[in-house]
């Protein structure tokens, strides 16, 4: 039998153990509609599958790429063995939007070091003819140094990524970019500040490309039948928000991103 002694050691050392354990990492999503998660909170009380399924934002399946098996692949990125995804996207919100609606300040509040931020806008920001949501190139470059600079304050490490490809225009079998200058700028902010950057515009584009219009559309982005959903009773034309087949396609070429950058690193 066990003495007192021994037992109280036994206490001890597990409790040295548990203590010990690394605090999971957290990659935190800011943007768009494309990124947002639509189950969950997105709609208090409601019941996603009856209300907003199949809509499924890439940032809703990204924590499955972030698990065991696979944070080996991003270690130059990833400092811990367990990572969290906050997904804090939203539908409708340009970078400017939300920074005034404080969700960029909830997320800093939260940021500690070694955290990961990425960032995906330029859909609403674009958006002249919504001017609730508008931001003109020059803002939206500053709100971009501002994400950036201020997660770096803390010590989290932010990636920029270039607006995910809608499924327009498409010319010779070939989707074309359809952000105009909200995707070079992107890539201007991550020049001018040393930001590890994700060109999810061009990857998308030529992903889209090889899969084929027709594939895309039925299978990738929203373009639904009448009758097929309970959601959709009216079926919808939608080539701008994915299916669940687009978001984990588009979730793969954020990670496969990521895993470039890694080795860089």
């Amino acid at each position: 039998m066990r003495s007192i002694a021994a037992l109280l050691l036994i206490i001890i050392l597990g409790s040295i153990e548990l203590i010990s354990q690394e605090e999971p990492g957290t990659v935190y999503l800011i943007g768009d509609s494309t990124m947002a998660d639509y189950s969950g909170e997105y709609d208090p009380g409601k019941n996603y599958m009856k209300t907003r399924y199949p809509l499924m934002g890439w940032g809703q399946v990204f924590q499955q790429f972030m698990v065991s098996d696979s944070l080996p692949k991003i270690s130059g990125l990833i400092k811990t063995d367990s990572v969290i995804v906050d997904n804090r996207a939203r539908g409708g919100r340009s970078t400017r939007t939300f920074f005034q609606e404080g969700r960029w300040r909830s997320v800093f509040g939260s940021l500690k070091e070694d955290d990961i931020v990425v960032m995906q806008f330029g859909h609403n920001d674009a958006s002249e003819n919504k001017t609730k949501r508008y931001v003109d190139i020059k803002g939206y470059k500053e709100f971009l140094r501002l994400f950036v600079s201020q997660a770096r304050q803390k010590g989290a490490q932010p990636i920029i990524l270039t607006p995910v490809a809608r499924n327009y225009p498409w010319e010779d079998e070939n989707l074309k970019n359809v952000h105009g200058e909200y995707d070079q700028a992107a890539k201007d902010i991550a020049e001018e500040m040393d930001v590890l950057l994700i060109d999810l515009n061009k990857r998308s584009m030529d992903h889209f490309s090889r899969k084929g219009k027709e594939y895309v559309s039925s299978n990738y982005f929203m373009n639904l039948p009448a009758g097929k959903y309970e959601a959709y009773p009216e079926g919808q034309d939608d080539n701008t928000h994915f299916q669940p087949a687009g978001a984990k396609a588009v979730a793969q070429l954020v990670f496969d991103g990521m895993k470039e950058l890694a080795l860089k690193d």
